[in-house]
């Protein structure tokens, strides 16, 4: 306990943040979750369907997020420092990164739909609804990438409720017109899985246009404009790309094998059973795992601003205090995940019986590794990252997910043929894994790092 802070101003500080971050994040899943629970109730297969294009999703929101942290790693740095002055030109170079990569998955989703959806399963079925469901929603690509990148940059300087408004007006938006557009409602055809990209395009295009009207008329701290983001002191791009590019590595990394690991699991023989339980097992830990994510984007802000503000005297206490209250977040988390399993089991009543039964065991497996989740991911994106040390995170992930677990994922499933529990289990292992690691990482201080000017 003396190790840890005694400043009830830092408590409350990061309270706010996580619960701010978590309502968001939390918000912003629920979209999906609005997708998959009414088409889990539409179909079984359009809710497969939707659920690999939603790897791409994921995907692409890995590479926003890589860009998007470097915004906030720097901006934070410089809020710290109290120098305002440079944060809109790393906001420019942020967003020039973010907006091309949306644009080239949207190019790639356009004109190579099936081709993509092949990679991912071998049921024609399945194949028909995710293309179906992929032709209109690789459309919200761009759209999803200049508001994150645009609430990443208000988030760098301490401004998150506008991130949960956006998302609770998308979230309003999308049920409702997935009610209409899904089943067929108030003389609406039934459109199925497209009904639901369609609800999606809507409902990120009217959060774009929330976030630009919040930046012209309510934000007076950066007095962001187009102006300002488009002609930027380039100096600036090559201390972005310096700190941003190992993230967007780690992120690449990290959304690539979240394809590879739906990929292993969709070409299984019992594909048709394994594809649901593992979209709706996934969802589940993301929507219940959300303080722990906003934890860790909390103490990235904390971290980097105290940093920013130099009291280096002080960082192996923040430090410290961060990682008891990630382990504390993470049994939590865990015991709900498992408690949640009769309640979901019941939402989703269109599943047979093995599926139900699959969906069950893959939660079960969540809910022990989110305790190592919430630890590790918290304290490599809310410590290691904010101090600069993010080629660490790179080369952790390269060796534990694609030197470790996906090898043993894909001999589990295509060569010893063990149950997919097994292969799931394979999959998920790095997030206990990593653990070790991370924790003589931050008790080493190597990962304090000088990136601002």
């Amino acid at each position: 306990m003396s190790r840890m802070l005694h400043d009830k101003t830092f408590y409350r500080t990061f309270a706010i943040l996580t619960l701010s971050l978590a309502l968001q994040n939390l918000l912003t899943y629920s979209v999906n979750l609005a997708d998959n629970i009414m088409l889990g109730r539409f179909s079984q297969d359009a809710l497969s369907g939707a659920s690999l294009c939603n790897q791409l999703q994921f995907f692409l929101q890995m590479l926003v997020q890589g860009v998007g942290e470097g915004v906030v790693v720097l901006g934070a740095r410089y809020w710290g420092k109290k120098d305002l002055k440079p944060i809109p030109d790393i906001i420019g170079a942020g967003l020039r990164f973010g907006v091309s990569i949306a644009a080239v998955l949207f190019v790639l989703a356009l004109l190579f739909p099936t081709q993509i959806i092949r990679l991912m399963t071998n049921d024609p079925v399945i194949m028909e609804q995710a293309v179906q469901y992929l032709q209109i929603i690789c459309f919200t690509y761009v759209i999803f990438a200049l508001t994150n990148m645009l609430t990443a940059s208000l988030r760098s300087i301490g401004i998150v409720k506008i991130g949960y408004i956006i998302s609770a007006s998308t979230l309003c938006i999308n049920i409702c017109l997935n009610y209409v557009l899904i089943y067929g409602h108030f003389g609406a055809p039934a459109l199925g899985v497209r009904g639901a990209a369609i609800a999606t395009l809507v409902s990120r295009t009217v959060e774009l246009l929330i976030v630009i009207w919040f930046l012209k008329f309510r934000e007076h701290t950066l007095r962001l404009n187009w102006r300002k983001l488009l002609f930027i002191d380039t100096s600036y791009i090559k201390d972005y790309i310096h700190v941003s590019l190992p993230m967007l590595v780690t992120q690449t990394m990290w959304g690539a094998s979240s394809i590879i690991q739906t990929a292993i699991l969709g070409n299984m023989e019992n594909a048709a059973m394994v594809v649901p339980a593992n979209s709706i097992s996934v969802l589940v830990f993301q929507i219940l795992s959300v303080v722990g994510y906003g934890a860790a984007s909390a103490a990235a802000i904390m971290t980097g601003r105290t940093l920013g503000e130099g009291h280096k005297e002080r960082i192996d206490q923040t430090a410290f205090t961060f990682q008891i209250m990630f382990c504390i977040i993470g049994v939590f988390t865990g015991l709900i995940i498992l408690l949640s399993r009769g309640p979901v089991l019941q939402i989703y009543n269109t599943l047979s019986p093995e599926a139900a039964e699959l969906t069950r065991q893959f939660i079960t497996v969540l809910a022990i590794t989110s305790v190592g989740t919430c630890y590790q991911m918290a304290a490599d994106c809310g410590i290691l990252r904010a101090g600069g040390d993010t080629r660490f995170a790179m080369w952790n992930n390269l060796v534990f997910v694609w030197l470790i677990c996906l090898p043993c994922a894909a001999l589990s499933a295509f060569v010893f043929h063990f149950s997919p529990v097994v292969v799931f289990f394979c999959l998920k292992m790095e997030q206990l894994g990593k653990c070790p690691v991370i924790f003589l990482r931050v008790r080493s201080k190597k990962w304090i790092k000088q990136i601002t000017r």
